[in-house]
């Protein structure tokens, strides 16, 4: 026997939209829905709003595969970044993840995802034969890429795909490299993974 729905159709397609966002599941959807409609003015309005400017105006950047309001995006376009240097991620999250930590002012690179043959995904459903083109496409000029960053998720499908990007880069004459994995700053060896700790080892550097 199915629930019988708690409210009006429209408050429960709402609560069924926000069960589908990443860390919400249907008891946090509901709470969530209470929220933004005892606070409709504050939240729920403005809210709807901003939904629905976004859905109007993002696009995705055809240079990087970033999301943006313009094309190509605020970072291919920021003339302050290195454009000999490109960072590769998986997923825009990984992008505006690096963006916030400010280590670098560099291009990026999203791939939308990693090589998965389990799962049916390959070479050609990635954006990695537009990166290849990219580093090709400039090689001559005076914003010549000379370095790729492979900056992908420590996962078995991560490291795949970054052997996959390095063989594919590998005629193109630019230095292809990648983030250090090991103990990360204010960790404490007896909480970590024993991968983690093999990395580190194998990566140490002199004092």
């Amino acid at each position: 026997m199915s629930a019988k729905p708690i409210a009006g159709p429209e408050i429960e397609r709402l609560i069924q939209l926000l069960a589908r966002l990443p860390g919400l599941g249907p008891r946090s959807a509901r709470r969530a829905a209470l929220h933004l409609i005892k606070k409709k003015e504050q939240l729920l309005v403005p809210l709807a709003t901003a939904a629905a400017e976004a859905a109007d105006k993002v696009r995705v950047c055809s240079t990087c595969g970033n999301v943006d309001t313009a094309d190509p995006c605020s970072v291919c376009t920021d003339p302050r970044r290195d454009p000999g240097t490109i960072i590769v991620v998986e997923d825009v999250s990984d992008l505006w993840a690096l963006e916030r930590a400010g280590a670098m002012s560099a291009r990026y690179h999203v791939l939308g995802g990693t090589l998965s043959p389990l799962d049916g995904v390959g070479p050609e459903d990635l954006n990695i034969a537009a990166l290849v083109d990219r580093v090709v496409s400039v090689a001559n000029s005076e914003n010549a890429v000379k370095e790729v960053i492979i900056a992908v998720n420590a996962t078995v499908e991560g490291q795949t795909t970054a052997h996959y990007l390095a063989d594919q880069l590998a005629d193109t004459g630019v230095k292809v490299s990648r983030l250090a994995h090991g103990v990360p700053v204010g960790g404490e060896l007896d909480y970590l993974d024993e991968g983690t700790l093999a990395a580190a080892l194998q990566r140490r550097s002199d004092f």
